[in-house]
């Protein structure tokens, strides 16, 4: 059975498990936070959750898990059939992580632990974000999910990966990303719907 190493707090972690739900692929969690412990280190060389523990070895990162999920399972895949709209959702998911996700966690230390950054780091991040979400809006569909009619891996990176993000855009500005970027909204609603997001929030909930 594969065991996914991390914890709640981590959006990467919590997209991993919803996709494993997802997908019903059995698993079990092994509660870990980031650390530089020699044990964990040959597990995850970066020290990073999440980590993927399978029967050949060790994964990280998670666009790595995603694929080995797509390949190890045999249920129904998260990607289009189509191989130029299947690069299309990878090309989707690295904007969210790099163009978005990346710039905003230069404000976590201050939206979320108190750590405060100055007026000059908030502006440009707030200069970068701006650029991220215009570029996300000119490729993503919203039809009503962010690839198309259908429900795609992007889906699960856009709804944990960028929850945090409009987090720090709120506090930080008063800047409602979900209703701005259109399309956004209506998508994280159908993804609150599904059974895999609402387990996946209600573990995030009871633990600390």
């Amino acid at each position: 059975m594969i065991k996914l190493h991390g914890m709640p707090l981590s959006n990467y972690y919590n997209v991993v498990k919803c996709v494993m739900l997802e997908k019903e692929v059995p698993f079990e969690e092994v509660a870990v936070k980031p650390n530089q412990e020699s044990d964990y280190l040959s597990k995850s060389p970066m020290g990073k959750v999440p980590c993927m523990e399978t029967a050949a070895g060790f994964l990280t990162e998670t666009s790595v898990m995603l694929e080995y999920l797509e390949d190890f399972n045999s249920g129904k895949s998260l990607y289009p059939a189509d191989s130029f709209q299947k690069a299309k959702c990878r090309e989707l998911m690295r904007y969210l992580e790099l163009y978005i996700e990346l710039p905003a966690r230069r404000l976590y230390g201050d939206v979320f632990f108190g750590r405060p950054a100055s007026d000059e780091e908030k502006d440009a991040v707030k200069k970068l974000l701006e650029k991220g979400f215009l570029a996300l809006g000119r490729i993503a569909k919203f039809d009503p999910y962010l690839a198309g009619e259908e429900l795609t891996y992007v889906d699960f990176y856009a709804f944990f990966g960028l929850s945090p993000v409009i987090g720090v855009c709120r506090k930080t500005w008063e800047w409602d990303v979900k209703s701005e970027v259109s399309g956004l909204k209506r998508q994280f609603d159908l993804m609150s719907q599904r059974e895999s997001v609402k387990q996946v929030k209600a573990d995030q909930a009871s633990k600390p």
